[in-house]
């Protein structure tokens, strides 16, 4: 076009390069990426003539990207296009995507996204065959509203566990436009290049078009890349915690969160639910049991035992018990009477809202009739006054049954005019299984009963339904029984949201939302979409993630291993009020990293990321960093540790409640040294080595508890 308007002399056209590239047996001409894009897009308004280099070259790109998708086993039409990352604001991202040895660039076969409308530039080369792959997309539920979606990406890094794609759910008005147009070049006679060829100024210079192939040229080496099957996403998909013992005086711990509803989860089932700095449901921090949190009672009718979906709160031994963690969701599976039960937890990246997706299958060969119970105890409160009064904060509760919804709501009634009342849902809904009976409660004295616990409680111990007490109770819990019955190797799904809501409107619309089973399939897909933004925020790696859920993990359950030695403990004599005068509360688990040489300051990076990465994910602690450097490098150390903690704009984290406290050590007196050590959870120094080993000093198993 800018040698037809005299801009650039014809000479310009013979000095572009024409290195080739072998495609399918034949030559092609050679490309950046290897886009379809990049070799068709042009036609899509210029004319092509036969047996010119430009059309002997297209043919053979669309030959080399059948055959890639052939030996690749999916669908061809591979093109720069939208893929599975998103940025803060999940939008998803963009970048050219090519077949291997089409493109100059290398590295192309490490990505695998198949971009539907490079198909349908196809059908201005081979319409036989762009149709029948466009048929197969069609067929295989790639399309939606507007047509085909914007990609598939199989790449094995950016597929979720068990799934082979995941789906680029959005259009891109640019690439449906150019599908547009060669529906147009095929449908309609070719009326754009009709057009073009209608200038008298392009006429003149249509023979650069017409360009033959050459007989010899200048061939193009291609490394050969390892183009890796999608047999080998076992390799490098998200790293996953499988834990089999229960029993463990330190259970593993996983962090789930949105950004304002935060989760955890240990390896045994207890764990918490809070909305900022709300509890939604009870949780006691104790290294001695775990027996706090959100359960799943599972019942057989015909023989009343009683077991749980996860270890806690009954302790019932089952048989291949597994508690997985993964990025985005906790799993916990079991076998138990004939039962295969497979819990999953995530939260919703939309909503306020936790997902508990129970699978049971009845293993027998006869029908069977179970229970399921779930059980939580409601706060609605900030987690300390609920510690420090939990009596009479239960007195502020009201609860609701919605029996046509089969829900329950909760909100803490307002103790002045200025305070906006909280509201809690709970939903069970159930999925290819018909519900026989249905009951709830919301007093957990009635639930109980006198003298028990939750590990064995009165409303488990017969038949009898649940009372159904609503209003206003003492001490309030939300619990829902549903009775199913299986046939044999039946499979039912049961869905427990839990969520908070800004009223009572708001949960109403969510217990619509979440009765709808396709609604609540987003979850899982959600989840693990926020939980890649989460740590691409902070540029960590999944085994950085991994590392920092196992220090998690200490922070919640120490560890003597990592604290201090039990001869320095023994030596404090100060107590909690020693902190204040270093603007730590003492309100916040402590975790202490002990720096004294500048090498080691990729130490300090990673405490600094993994603090970040547990503020994100809604555990707060306070990350005390003592500069231990020798007199002469001691500022130098300080400036690189303040200036790793600020330079998140963002993050204003230091010298802040849940921040970084930054403390030359000679500044410390001998008490507080004392009494600093003695109260961290975890203790890191960089004497030790690195993060991973000293966390290897943590043994992966350990002897079980004696029996109580």
């Amino acid at each position: 076009v800018a040698i037809a308007q005299g801009q650039l002399p014809q000479e310009s056209w013979f000095a572009l390069g024409r290195m080739m590239t072998e495609a399918e047996g034949g030559a092609a001409l050679l490309s950046w990426s290897g886009s379809m894009f990049e070799y068709l897009m042009p036609q899509l308004v210029m004319p092509s003539y036969p047996d010119t280099l430009l059309d002997r070259t297209a043919q053979q790109v669309v030959r080399a990207q059948v055959g890639y998708g052939a030996r690749r086993g999916v669908p061809w039409g591979v093109s720069e296009s939208g893929y599975n990352a998103v940025d803060a604001r999940l939008n998803y991202q963009y970048r050219a995507f090519g077949v291997p040895g089409l493109g100059l660039k290398r590295g192309l076969a490490q990505d695998l996204v198949v971009a539907p409308y490079a198909s349908a530039m196809a059908l201005m080369v081979d319409p036989a065959t762009a149709c029948e792959n466009l048929q197969r997309l069609s067929a295989q539920g790639f399309g939606g509203r507007f047509g085909l979606y914007e990609a598939i990406d199989y790449t094995p890094a950016r597929v979720p566990r068990g799934q082979d794609h995941v789906l680029v759910r959005s259009f891109m008005s640019h690439h449906q436009g150019m599908a547009l147009l060669s529906l147009d070049y095929l449908l309609c006679g070719q009326p754009m290049q009709r057009r073009f060829v209608a200038d008298a100024q392009v006429q003149a210079t249509l023979l650069l078009l017409q360009e033959r192939v050459p007989r010899t040229g200048l061939f193009h080496p291609h490394p050969v890349e390892s183009a890796g099957s999608r047999g080998m996403a076992a390799d490098v998909e998200t790293p996953l915690r499988v834990i089999r013992d229960p029993d463990r005086s330190r259970p593993g711990v996983q962090l789930l969160s949105n950004g304002r509803y935060h989760g955890m989860l240990s390896s045994a089932g207890g764990g918490y639910s809070r909305q900022r700095e709300m509890a939604v449901t009870r949780w006691r921090e104790d290294s001695t049991r775990d027996h706090w949190g959100t359960f799943c009672y599972l019942r057989d009718v015909e023989s009343g035992e009683v077991w749980s979906a996860t270890h806690q709160p009954t302790c019932v031994v089952v048989e291949g018990y597994e508690a997985i963690f993964s990025d985005a969701k906790a799993e916990f599976r079991g076998r138990h009477q004939g039962y295969d039960t497979h819990l999953e937890i995530a939260i919703s990246a939309e909503d306020d809202v936790e997902l508990r997706r129970l699978r049971i299958s009845n293993r027998t060969r006869q029908r069977r009739v179970i229970e399921i119970t779930t059980y939580a105890e409601v706060v609605l409160a900030p987690a300390l006054a609920d510690e420090l009064h939990p009596a009479f904060g239960n007195l502020f509760v009201q609860s609701e049954i919605l029996a046509d919804k089969q829900a329950l709501l909760c909100t803490r009634r307002a103790r002045s005019h200025d305070e906006v009342a909280p509201w809690m849902l709970h939903l069970v809904a159930v999925h290819d299984a018909d519900i026989a009976a249905i009951s709830y409660e919301t007093d957990r004295a009635r639930f109980l009963g006198r003298g028990r616990s939750p590990r064995l409680p009165r409303a488990l111990a017969d038949d009898a339904a649940l009372s159904g007490t609503a209003g206003s109770v003492l001490d309030p819990i939300v619990a829902i029984r549903c009775r199913i019955e299986l046939a044999p190797e039946q499979r039912a799904q049961i869905d427990m949201v839990y969520g908070v809501g800004a009223d009572r409107a708001a949960c109403a619309a969510l217990v619509d939302k979440y009765r709808d089973r396709r609604l609540a399939d987003r979850v899982f897909d959600l989840a693990l979409t926020h939980s890649q933004v989460v740590r691409r925020q902070i540029n960590a790696s999944q085994d950085d993630a991994l590392l920092y859920e196992r220090l998690a993990g200490l922070v919640l359950y120490t560890h003597p291993l990592l604290r201090a030695e039990p001869e320095l403990l023994a030596r404090n004599r100060r107590g909690q009020p020693g902190l204040w005068g270093h603007a730590i509360s003492g309100d916040l688990p402590i975790v202490l990293l002990r720096v004294a040489d500048t090498d080691n300051i990729e130490l300090v990076r990673q405490m600094v990321q993994a603090h970040a990465y547990w503020r994100l994910k809604g555990l707060r602690a306070d990350l005390v960093i003592w500069n231990e450097s020798q007199a002469g490098y001691r500022q130098q150390l300080q400036d690189q540790i303040v200036g790793m903690v600020s330079s998140d704009p963002e993050a204003n984290v230091l010298d802040r409640p849940g921040g970084i406290f930054v403390r030359p050590a000679e500044h410390i007196s001998d008490e507080d040294r004392v009494l600093l050590q003695a109260v961290a959870r975890v203790i890191v120094s960089d004497r030790n080595g690195s993060l991973a080993a000293q966390l290897e000093r943590y043994p992966a198993t350990e002897r079980a508890l004696p029996p109580p």
